[in-house]
């Protein structure tokens, strides 16, 4: 796949707090358009609070931070929606509406981010429920859901507005092995359709069995495959 010269991510000289706590200093790296890449490191060694400044949920004092054309620091309020028009956001404890249908809280996201028409609404539920592997359950409920079925309504729901980068926080972190590797392949799909993908994961077994470029949070720094070595084991 052949990567365009504007990243859809780059992060300059960005120092990241939480709770006024420094948890990662001085971090530099670009992720291209289309690109895949795995960000590991052990609980608590800033890989969320990280993903966290790329979407603005958590404000940028330090260096720079460009997502999908937009500059964090100091963006203002009113603009953060649509710079998270550009991206999908996929956690690890799913974050779905327990008292609404599989439709409608995909219909909510549609609705935070503008759209109108109930008809194109309607494809479009079609459509992300198709690309993720589910057929008609749009009037189940989460609880009458798998995990492994949840988590392709989170993942469906991210795709909703054709995001540049998709963000995946511990996707697979509650799912058993085979119903993980099914979500990995989902999102394989997906980046090979041209969406940029950055997932924090633990699964040590995914980047054995399928190698991708590795960002790696540990004692306040960032280091990158691309650039820097590591072992793998050292990460997990």
């Amino acid at each position: 796949m052949t990567f365009s010269q504007e990243p859809v991510v780059s992060v300059k000289g960005a120092t990241i707090f939480q709770d006024h706590n420094t948890v990662l200093k001085d971090v530099e790296f670009e992720i291209s358009k289309g690109e895949f890449v795995y960000l590991v490191g052990s609980t608590g060694s800033g890989k969320t609070s990280l993903l966290k400044a790329l979407y603005c949920d958590l404000d940028l004092h330090i260096g720079e931070i460009t997502v999908a054309g937009y500059q964090t620091k100091n963006l203002k309020r009113s603009k953060i929606p649509f710079l998270r028009r550009k991206l999908g956001i996929v956690f690890q404890d799913f974050q779905l509406f327990q008292d609404r249908s599989v439709a409608e809280n995909i219909y909510f996201i549609m609705q935070a981010t503008g759209w109108k028409d109930k008809a194109k609404m309607k494809n479009r539920l079609a459509e992300v429920l198709m690309k993720v592997g589910l057929g008609s359950i749009e009037t189940k409920f989460p609880h009458q859901l798998s995990g492994g079925e949840q988590q392709r309504v989170v993942i469906a729901r991210a795709l909703v507005n054709e995001p540049e980068l998709l963000i995946a926080d511990e996707p697979t972190g509650n799912l058993d092995p085979t119903v993980s590797e099914g979500i990995f392949n989902i999102f394989q799909g997906i980046n090979n359709s041209g969406t940029a993908i950055l997932m924090a994961t633990h699964n040590y077994n995914i980047i054995k069995k399928y190698p991708a470029r590795v960002l790696m949070c540990d004692q306040g720094k960032l280091f990158d495959s691309n650039q820097d070595e590591f072992e793998l084991k050292d990460m997990i």
